[in-house]
């Protein structure tokens, strides 16, 4: 590190990914032993579902012969393992596909490849490096990780949020001016209209931006389920967390996750440039039961004692009560205009 005062997004991506000292490089964050449990290790029904929402999508592109289906960061790789297991039951699909995970962390690729010992699974750095097939693009709490800068409006113009850590042990925020003409010229879109703050993740536009460009040129789509909200006005949403409690962002640097609730109106802005593309949107709660999961759960307790059964019950119910994670988690499908899927979407 060459200056310790860092711009908000260089001080997240140290914290999280630094090689020695990284949150995500150094240990499994998955579970009950790590600091928050996702989805798909709740109940293997989850990501049951989304491979039943894979098949009916690859059938929405005319059921190529060969496409990719890709995860955007894969955790322990539990959800790939499921929907490949899913898969399997539907022959046609199955051998159509190829899974791809795209993953930054050497530590957690190894935990996935302990996890997944079909041969069917391969790992790729550079998205742009893919092939030519269609690619269904799956990102479960991929973009809330990626490291996000700050800015607030002042009188006399906008700041950006800077951290000094200098001693890391009383790390500091900092503040500079700068000019937001700047990044709204590089983004294509005015991200600061109406705001008063504005949270945003120059490495997720670029996701954003190399994602749609292979959809337009090769077919598919992405599906997004993460925390986040609609509204057009920008609240600031950073939050560290540790040992599953909230905790200071600039304590305890590289042994907490940081995160941050998506904006899902400035992804939809963002991809309204793209003249062949468009997304629909729902929350969790709207997607798992259009999709029937409460259905599938009431046919795996039919054979299973009362406790299992509860149990079963108590995990989807988390999935989708909206005090829970069904409201607050919101489902985000990109694919072509001419595509008129609506799987999951439908209210």
């Amino acid at each position: 590190m060459k200056t310790n005062n860092l711009p908000l997004d260089q001080f997240i991506n140290f914290a999280l990914y630094d090689k020695k000292n990284g949150y995500y490089m150094k240990k499994n964050p998955f579970g009950k032993t790590g600091d928050f449990i996702t989805a798909p290790n709740i109940t293997r029904l989850f990501s049951e579902i989304i491979a039943v929402w894979t098949i009916t999508f690859w059938k929405s592109i005319g059921s190529p012969k060969k496409f990719n289906l890709l995860e955007l960061g894969a955790g322990n790789g539990e959800m790939m393992k499921v929907i490949e297991e899913t898969l399997i039951n539907f022959p046609n699909c199955y051998n159509a596909c190829n899974f791809i995970i795209h993953e930054k962390s050497n530590f957690l690729i190894n935990e996935q490849k302990k996890n997944l010992k079909s041969k069917k699974f391969s790992w790729l750095r550079n998205l742009e490096k893919i092939n030519a097939n269609p690619t269904i693009f799956l990102a479960n709490e991929f973009f809330d990780a990626i490291p996000i800068k700050q800015f607030f409006r002042k009188k006399d113009g906008w700041i950006e949020r800077f951290v000094d850590l200098n001693n890391p042990k009383k790390a500091e925020f900092r503040e500079k001016k700068i000019d937001v003409k700047k990044i709204e010229k590089n983004l294509n879109f005015k991200i600061s209209k109406n705001q008063n703050i504005i949270e945003y993740s120059p490495e997720t536009f670029r996701y954003l931006k190399c994602i749609c460009n292979l959809i337009q040129k090769n077919d598919g789509g992405m599906l997004i389920i993460d925390y986040g909200y609609a509204e057009k006005k920008m609240h600031e949403t950073l939050q560290a967390v540790n040992n599953h409690k909230y905790s200071n962002i600039l304590e305890n640097i590289g042994d907490s996750d940081i995160t941050y609730n998506i904006n899902f109106h400035s992804f939809e802005k963002f991809i309204n440039q793209f003249k062949k593309i468009n997304s629909i949107f729902t929350n969790q709660k709207k997607f798992l039961t259009t999709m029937g999961i409460i259905q599938r759960a009431e046919i795996i307790s039919k054979d299973i004692v009362f406790s299992k059964k509860t149990d079963l019950f108590y995990r989807v119910r988390r999935l989708i009560d909206e005090k829970q994670m069904g409201e607050l988690f919101k489902v985000m499908l990109i694919k072509k205009k001419r595509n008129n899927f609506k799987i999951g979407f439908l209210n």
